[in-house]
Parts: structure tokens; sequence; C-alpha cells
């Protein structure tokens, strides 16, 4: 089986884009990851959610995680406020995320092991024809899985 046959459609962000709305997308549709497209819909940065929930837990529970143990839910609404008013781009870790591509005749083995090397639940699809970059779709580890081991 190849990429294409793999690839769904898999909601995108610009790097411009309201940060909290991106936050609300990965949340409402369970995405395992945040594809940000540039301004040509080209694949710019593939996060893993568990890297951008470590964005909205404080430098100081991060760093000894028991102290988190004196914050309740209430304090969480402030989690939404510091998000208030970044973009994808300003909210993104500092650490680059290049995102993880394939052709859409790559192989699901060899999109496999482009996850495993990666550390990425995400890979994108994409179709060049001369100077333009196509996004065909994304395949994530769930469908990958799904295709090794067969759905019950």
């Amino acid at each position: 089986m190849r990429a294409r046959d793999l690839a769904e459609p898999y909601p995108a962000v610009s790097a411009e884009d309201d940060a909290v709305e991106a936050a609300r997308l990965l949340a409402q549709h369970k995405l395992p990851a945040l594809l940000v497209v540039d301004s040509d819909q080209r694949p710019y940065a593939i996060v893993p959610g568990s890297q951008l929930i470590k964005q909205l837990v404080p430098e100081y529970v991060r760093e000894d995680p028991r102290l988190g143990a004196g914050i309740d839910d209430r304090h969480l609404d402030e989690v939404t406020e510091s998000m208030a008013g970044l973009t994808v781009a300003e909210w993104l870790p500092p650490r680059t995320y290049l995102p993880s591509t394939v052709g859409p005749d790559t192989g699901a083995l060899q999109v496999a092991a482009l996850m495993a090397r990666t550390h990425t639940p995400l890979v994108a699809v994409i179709e060049r024809d001369a100077d333009q970059v196509r996004l065909v779709g994304a395949i994530t580890a769930a469908r990958l899985m799904e295709r090794f081991i067969g759905e019950q």
C-alpha cells in the first residue's frame, strides 16, 4: 500500500492563525499533532500534541511536577488567557519541528520508518509538480497501525 492510499484529509492551520483556535482544533478533532502550513499551503511544521501541551504547563511545574499538585482546575482558565492574542508561530515550542513529508508513492513501511525515526505521529503526503508543492493529506500513526494489524 502506498502513501496516497493511506493519506486522509487532515485539518491544518497557518503560522498566522490564532493559537487558541488552533488548540481548539487539536482538541475537538482529537488530533495527534498540529499540522502547520505556510502561506502557499505547504507543510511548515508538524508538532506533536504532547509538545503543545508542554507549552501550556508553567515552566516551574515542568521542572518539578509536584508543584502542580497545588494548582486546581480554577487556575486552568489562566492557560487560555496566556495564549490569548498569540499566533500559532508565537505559540509553537522554540524547537523547530520540521514536517515529516513523503511522496504519494512512498510505501507504508517507509512511512512507518520515518515516523519512528522522527518521533512524530503524523506524516504529510505531498505531491510535487515543477516548483509547486501540494498537500495531498496526512497519515496518522493510528491509520498506519490499522493498516499493519487490521481493524477488529
